[in-house]
């Protein structure tokens, strides 16, 4: 089951990124656009740049939980029940074992694991209630397979993962379509910090044409681009031997 021609979509991270690329892309077909983002001057200026009387800006921290609540309520309140929604917010930090930072681990999985759950526990009552509804959620290729420097990330990508085909069979009783994102590098503010090779880096106009196209055929998991995940996939299920092997060399002496 694919996307219908027109609805209401919540897309959270929309200030910036793959986030902001979707809400300009979703308001360019006609939909009705719930956007969210923590920096509300991001929200300001893509409203802005899409002066639409369907585009709506709801700041948010996902965090929050109370706050979450009460976004969520605002959106139904103002535009009605999403149709789709895009859990999209996310950040990255480096993690390496020399430097091991708790707070850093904690800040990584309360925001891209634990604040994903905060908006998921707002809509799954109500797509459950009526029957009908598609979540997307935005993992990471990372989720994949441990690799250095990502203890932080990459644990909070291999949650959300587990948690979005853990969910899936039990929403399919319900109507409620579940779909994972996995990308892989895309250009944006967040990797512009990266200090290292990205490889098969590709543009934000790009990643939402593969979500989009991903979107329309009903599939579960939309991962791109297509040679950087066949190569992770296939480091997932080296012997640890080789894993080692091959990860050891992306230590950074």
């Amino acid at each position: 089951m694919g996307l219908p021609q027109t609805g209401i979509v919540w897309i959270t991270g929309a200030g910036k990124g793959i986030g902001r690329g979707l809400a300009k892309e979703f308001a360019k077909r006609g939909w009705t656009v719930a956007a969210s983002g923590r920096t509300e001057n991001d929200l300001l200026q893509l409203k802005k740049e899409w002066a639409a009387p369907d585009f709506h800006c709801f700041p948010l921290d996902i965090t929050d939980l109370t706050k979450t609540k009460e976004t969520a309520g605002a959106i139904v309140g103002a535009l009605g029940c999403p149709d789709l929604v895009i859990l999209n917010a996310g950040t990255h930090i480096p993690i390496s074992a020399p430097e091991f930072s708790l707070d850093d681990f904690r800040k990584l999985i309360d925001t891209n694991l634990v604040g994903t759950a905060n908006c998921l526990a707002q809509i799954l009552p109500e797509m459950i209630e009526r029957r009908r509804g598609h979540i997307a959620i935005v993992a990471s290729v990372a989720g994949y397979s441990g690799l250095p420097t990502a203890a932080g990330y990459g644990a909070s990508k291999a949650g959300l993962i587990n948690m979005c085909e853990s969910l899936k069979p039990e929403l399919e009783k319900y109507n409620v379509q579940m779909t994972v994102i996995n990308p892989g590098f895309v250009k944006t503010p967040l990797t512009d910090k990266n200090e290292f090779p990205m490889p098969f880096l590709i543009s934000v106009e790009d990643a939402v044409r593969h979500v989009m196209s991903g979107l329309d055929s009903g599939r579960f998991e939309i991962a791109f681009p297509g040679r950087f995940v066949f190569l992770m996939k296939l480091l997932r299920i080296l012997p640890y031997r080789l894993f080692f092997c091959l990860t050891r060399r992306l230590v950074r002496s």
